[in-house]
């Protein structure tokens, strides 16, 4: 294994699914954890098998020498009458992930969300987009948690993401346009970047200085066409295997990887497939990324 100049880790969606619950459901915590310290790898996110006792929880880490990189905090913020409960609840999360010894928030906006989104009814069919309020009052609610995530020692990253308002490369970029860039920062998603239209790359590329996490997802193009044709939407595109990890999808990472090694990247960059581990096993879907992305580091540097 080629040596990562930044800091890989392996997202636990990789063994027990979050948006399609019957994803590995019967797989443990122990075995998650067990199988990222065979695999090499420091860091993780949290999941929805891991322990809630923070005592128990870095206990069961540190005995592996994992680092908890982050949690998911859906937010809603584009509609201000849940604009205090919401960071208020964004306040306890930032506590939480401090005392983990955290230093990024993957914050995503739910408001008008095909599955997310509180107000609406299960099963969706279409997105509903922000108006100018909905973009005035998110972008208020996310600066503001920003400001809190810093006192935290944490920075808020924000996880553009399918099936969201905030998916395509045209509302990153307004999104990032309108938000503080000392208090919200950019996690950058290579499979939801291709999700939503973009060349992955140049999202990356485009907004380096903001980026601040990074989540390394592949995606079988062949599936997404499919998918998009017969408009189906993102959590049935998880059940169709339309994501996977770096190296087993159609995603290039070689300019992806050139452009954080020539950046100096060293912050989190975790593998995230997203996709039945009865099919494709996490602990050897993730080694093959693992071993896809060192050829190519070893690549770049014999340059």
């Amino acid at each position: 294994m080629a040596l990562f100049p930044f800091h890989l880790g392996v997202h636990p969606i990789n063994w027990v699914g979050e948006d399609v619950k019957e994803h590995g459901d019967n797989t443990t915590f122990e075995q998650i954890v067990d199988d990222i310290q065979a695999l090499g790898l420091k860091g993780t996110e949290m999941g929805r098998k891991f322990p809630t006792d923070i005592e128990v929880l870095k206990q069961e880490l540190a005995k592996r020498d994992i680092q908890l990189v982050s949690q998911w905090k859906s937010v809603l913020f584009s509609d201000p009458a849940y604009r205090e409960s919401e960071l208020a609840a964004f306040r306890k999360h930032a506590q939480f992930l401090q005392q983990m010894g955290s230093k990024v928030i993957s914050t995503c906006e739910v408001g008008g969300s095909l599955h997310f989104d509180p107000r609406r009814t299960p099963n969706e069919t279409e997105i509903i987009p922000l108006d100018e309020a909905g973009w005035a009052s998110l972008v208020e609610g996310l600066n503001a948690a920003g400001k809190i995530a810093l006192e935290y020692g944490l920075k808020l990253t924000y996880h553009h993401h399918g099936g969201t308002a905030i998916e395509t490369p045209e509302e990153i970029d307004k999104l990032m346009a309108l938000t503080d860039p000392n208090a919200v920062f950019l996690l950058f998603d290579s499979g939801h970047a291709l999700y939503g239209g973009a060349e992955p790359v140049e999202v990356l590329r485009k907004h380096y200085d903001r980026v601040a996490y990074i989540h390394l997802k592949d995606v079988r193009t062949d599936l997404l066409k499919q998918a998009k044709e017969s408009g189906v939407d993102f959590v049935t595109c998880i059940r169709n295997g339309v994501f996977t990890v770096p190296g087993t999808g159609n995603i290039d990472f070689r300019p992806i990887v050139n452009e954080l090694l020539d950046r100096k990247y060293d912050g989190w960059a975790l593998l995230e497939g997203e996709q039945d581990p009865g099919k494709a096993p996490a602990r050897e879907y993730a080694a093959k990324a693992i071993e896809y992305l060192s050829s190519l580091i070893s690549e770049k540097e014999s340059e």
